[in-house]
């Protein structure tokens, strides 16, 4: 047997990759004195969350451990052996004569042990040494590779297994399947008790073979291939890991749109069955891993008459799977790694024959141009060109990653002196690779054309691509920008290039002034070139950076962004005039005007695969959200906008800052200052102010949500001292001021508290910014109270509460009543108090803002209801009771988390149980009741 759990590379259970919705199921049945089968397809991880669960048992007094192998699979009794080897002689004195003779038989191999003689007395003395074991205390048994353990083991622990049942006896187990084990009869089911939970271990998402690449060693792998590693892999880590060490073996990487190297090892894993295969029949199977979407009506089109016939021998061996039989449905291997095994198998003769013959037949443009370049060798200016139409296809479809790929074979076929130009070519797939997040990929393409160009407008051009390669890390091209700036020369329009990315440097060090004054420098020498779209991404730059400052021509300057003519392409940019004036309108109160703008860029962007633009549009959807009051919405927007940002490698730390943000609004306290602190980490590795003061603002807001007001002030301070280096005077740019203010009053720093306000009051005055005026109201109440003046405090957060409603920033509501119930409380009004600590409930309740009702204190208990009512459901009593406490429709449905619409579904249930018409007959059925 093979002893994998003593093996030296065990894995941490908080290590372990991706696990953990799988993880968490299993640890709550566990402790619950449950057991658990794990189950799942070869190399899925199934042993690796095992062994995890298992160091997690460690503490328990007896852990018995087995992993079974294929090898060893007909021996009898190792499973017992392995199990029982090293404790059976604990309490083995105690068993019966007859019991402990068979099982010493059974485990040393003396004897002739067997099911046929010593089957009952052996049964019996596996059932008793497990008993008398958990009468120390819990069992624990851990079993790998069930598929292959001797039936003899197998058939002693289903008998224990069965009779288990009130003692701490607990089975751990994982087996190679695809199905299900979830019918009592199951072979492998049958070896575990009553309670047992079946978890599928379930393949990895794109992120997460990422860092199990990284984890692994290998490091630094572009984000096209790792996407290729997880599409070929399926998910599955061994196969992943395995193509991982393929490619960094492998010095001659693929060429663009074919299949990663597959090595022998895993070729062998999944194309065993095809020795079973004729000569023919693989063909077809090769001519099907060359295509994209290949159908059989397009395999007998391309040359293969059998294809119905042989498709279905492969089908009968599990290699493929077919929707329909018409010829319409595609042909689908079981494995996405068979794929592409078949065509690593293949010679390159054959696979450009395949090619060759797919592209005779092929009715897309991006797929026939795809299969003439893979069919063809050298230079072909013919192929070159159909490949680059090709390209523009695949852009005007929204996908610029396919549009990367054709644009590199492209140029990759083009030939010397054609026009365009390779590097023309490779420059527009590179840029293309830029949009759909695939920056190592746009880099390298980028580095290729600088060893050899010589074209200014080349060398200035992918000097861009370098530069906007590496996203907030600009520190990290230097470098780059004097290169770039005398690659540039007099010529106004690559000055103007160049100098828009010089503006940006700028704003990343915190140079506001100088950034500004670059980018209106670029846009005038734009616009003497004639050069629209750089002027217009120059203009909408500075109408960002003044907006930021608080400069009076933010709106001029943001109005001659979005005058006409306007550049498709930058109006869905993430920098250009729509998004620049949403965070404009955000900033200035109009959320609803800012939510259909950002909404429409959020559906182009998605639309168009410009996968930047979507994340930066989705989180700051999910600021609108936060603003409005709505949670639970804005924390979800936040974590796809994480998940997409993660997936992509590309705007994390500002998807970072408002999830945190949202978390501490919406989710819990514990996972915002995570967040928070990652986002400050990686804002200062980046060496990014602006987004280190976004970082450090959830930060603190964070710690102010968990009770924590001197750590919200040391990191709220680090925000106004960055923003007033910066020169940043637009407090709706971060809305920290409120918080630090509140925290300072929290601390004892009343003075500290009342300079944050006073300052902020001005700039919040001279750009009209209402909101920051109701939330500064909001800490002034706060220091009037610390200072005694409880009547004043009372009136000022009275106004500031109804502001802020009457804005629409229902959590900011919610915060001003929360702090008016306390100042009630200080007066011993205690039905004040209580009234609007009551409030305060329902509005947090009503915004989902889960952190803030554990300050409030638990949700009021739902009303006691009469008799009369005992009929009902459960959600038809609550709602009737909350009926006769007088509430509406609308307060019912903030109380108990659900919509309007369910309250109106649901009344219309409880008049139809009770034979009643209306709200008010419930009241006169309960006054009934109590004046009988």
């Amino acid at each position: 047997m093979e002893h994998v759990f003593d093996a030296p590379a065990r894995p941490r259970p908080d290590r372990v990759i991706g696990r953990g919705d799988v993880l968490a199921r299993a640890r709550g049945h566990l402790a619950q004195g449950g057991s658990l089968l794990l189950y799942g397809p070869a190399g899925i991880g199934k042993s690796t969350v095992l062994r995890a669960l298992a160091e997690e048992c460690g503490g328990e007094p007896t852990v018995l451990r087995c992993s079974a192998t294929e090898s060893e699979s007909h021996l009898p009794f190792l499973a017992l052996v392995d199990l029982l080897g090293l404790v059976a002689e604990q309490v083995s004195d105690s068993l019966p004569p007859p019991q402990r003779a068979a099982l010493e038989s059974a485990l040393t191999g003396r004897g002739e042990s067997s099911l046929q003689r010593d089957g009952l007395a052996l049964r019996l003395a596996v059932l008793s040494v497990l008993r008398a074991l958990a009468a120390g205390g819990p069992v624990v048994i851990v079993v790998d590779d069930l598929q292959w353990m001797d039936p003899a083991s197998a058939e002693m622990l289903a008998f224990a297994a069965r009779r288990v049942a009130g003692l701490p006896v607990r089975v751990l187990g994982a087996v190679r399947t695809d199905a299900d084990p979830q019918d009592e009869h199951d072979r492998h089911l049958r070896l575990f008790p009553q309670d047992t939970l079946t978890l599928r271990v379930t393949p990895l998402s794109r992120p997460e073979v990422s860092e199990l690449l990284d984890r692994r060693g290998h490091t630094g792998l572009p984000r096209a291939v790792v996407r290729d590693i997880h599409s070929t892999s399926g998910g599955n880590p061994l196969f992943a890991l395995e193509l991982g060490r393929a490619l960094a073996e492998n010095r001659t990487p693929p060429r663009p749109g074919e299949p990663l190297p597959v090595p022998t090892s895993l070729r062998a894993l999944v194309l065993h069955r095809l020795e079973m295969l004729s000569a023919e029949t693989r063909r077809t199977l090769l001519m099907a891993s060359a295509g994209a979407r290949p159908t059989l009506t397009t395999l007998r089109s391309a040359g293969r008459a059998n294809a119905e016939s042989e498709t279905a021998v492969a089908a009968s061996l599990g290699l493929v799977e077919m929707d329909h039989h018409d010829g319409t449905g595609p042909v689908r291997f079981a494995h996405p790694l068979i794929s592409a095994a078949l065509y690593a198998e293949a010679t390159p003769e054959e696979r450009r024959s395949a090619h060759a013959a797919l592209a005779a037949v092929a009715g897309d443009p991006i797929e026939r141009a795809r299969h003439l370049a893979l069919a063809t060798t050298g230079k072909d200016e013919r192929v070159a060109a159909s490949l680059a139409e090709a390209a523009d296809e695949a852009r005007a479809r929204g996908a610029p990653s396919v549009a990367a790929q054709l644009g590199l074979l492209a140029a990759g076929h083009t030939p010397l002196g054609s026009e365009p130009t390779a590097d023309e070519r490779r420059l527009r797939a590179a840029e293309d690779a830029l949009i759909a997040a695939e920056p190592e990929l746009a880099r390298a393409t980028a580095r290729e054309v600088l060893e050899a160009a010589t074209v200014p407008a080349d060398r200035v051009r992918a000097w861009i691509v370098v530069i906007d390669s590496v996203g907030q890390a600009l520190s990290e091209v230097d470098d780059v920008f004097p290169q770039a700036l005398a690659d540039a020369g007099d010529d106004p329009r690559l000055q103007g290039l160049v100098r828009y990315q010089i503006a940006w440097r700028a704003l990343v060090d915190g140079q506001m002034h100088e950034a500004r004054a670059e980018a209106a420098r670029s846009a005038a020498l734009a616009a003497r070139a004639g050069d629209r779209r750089t002027e217009l991404l120059a203009l909408s730059f500075k109408a960002l950076n003044e907006t930021t400052m608080g400069h009076p021509d933010a709106a001029a300057t943001l109005a001659l962004a979005s005058a006409e003519p306007q550049d498709p392409d930058v109006a869905m940019n993430h920098n250009g005039p729509v998004y620049i004036r949403s965070r404009y309108l955000l900033m200035s109160d109009q959320l609803d005007d800012a939510r259909t703008a950002l909404t429409w860029l959020a559906g182009e962007a998605r639309q168009r695969g410009a996968v930047e633009t979507e994340v930066y549009s989705v989180r700051s959807l999910a600021e609108i959200e936060l603003r409005s009051g709505r949670c639970r919405t804005a924390l979800d927007l936040a974590r796809e906008s994480l998940r997409l940002a993660e997936d992509i490698g590309i705007g994390e730390g500002f998807a970072l800052q408002i999830a945190a943000l949202a978390e501490a609004a919406g989710g819990t306290v514990e996972r915002a200052l995570s967040l928070a602190g990652d986002a400050v980490r990686r804002a200062e590795a980046d060496s990014d102010m602006p987004y280190l003061t976004r970082a450090l603002y959830a930060l603190g807001h964070a710690r102010l949500v968990g009770a924590d007001p001197q750590g919200a002030v040391e990191a709220l301070r680090r925000v106004r001292a960055l923003e007033r280096e910066m020169g940043v005077t637009e407090p709706a740019r971060g809305r920290w001021q409120g918080d630090l203010a509140e925290a300072l009053v929290l601390t004892g720093a009343l003075g500290e508290a009342r300079e944050v306000i006073d300052e902020t009051r001005r700039h919040a005055l001279r750009l009209g910014r209402q909101s920051i005026l109701a939330v500064l109201e909001r800490a002034e109440g706060m220091v009037l109270a610390a200072r005694g003046d409880t009547d004043g405090a009372v009136a000022v957060l009275t106004a500031a509460r109804h502001r802020l409603a009457g804005l629409g920033y229902g959590l900011e509501e919610a915060r001003a009543v929360f702090a008016l119930a306390r100042v009630e409380a200080e007066r011993r009004n205690r039905g004040a108090a209580r009234a609007a600590l009551d409030e305060a409930g329902r509005l947090f309740r009503r915004a989902k803002a889960l952190p803030w009702l554990e300050q409030v204190g638990p949700a009021p208990a739902a009303p006691t209801a009469p008799p009369e009512l005992d009929g009902l459901a459960s959600m038809e009593r609550q709602v009737a009771a909350l009926v006769l406490e007088g509430a509406t429709n609308r307060e019912i449905a903030a109380t108990l988390f659900i919509s309007v619409k369910t309250v109106e579904a649901t009344l219309t249930r409880v008049y139809r149980k009770l034979g009643i018409r209306s709200r008010v007959d419930i009241v006169r059925l309960a006054a009934g009741r109590r004046a009988g």
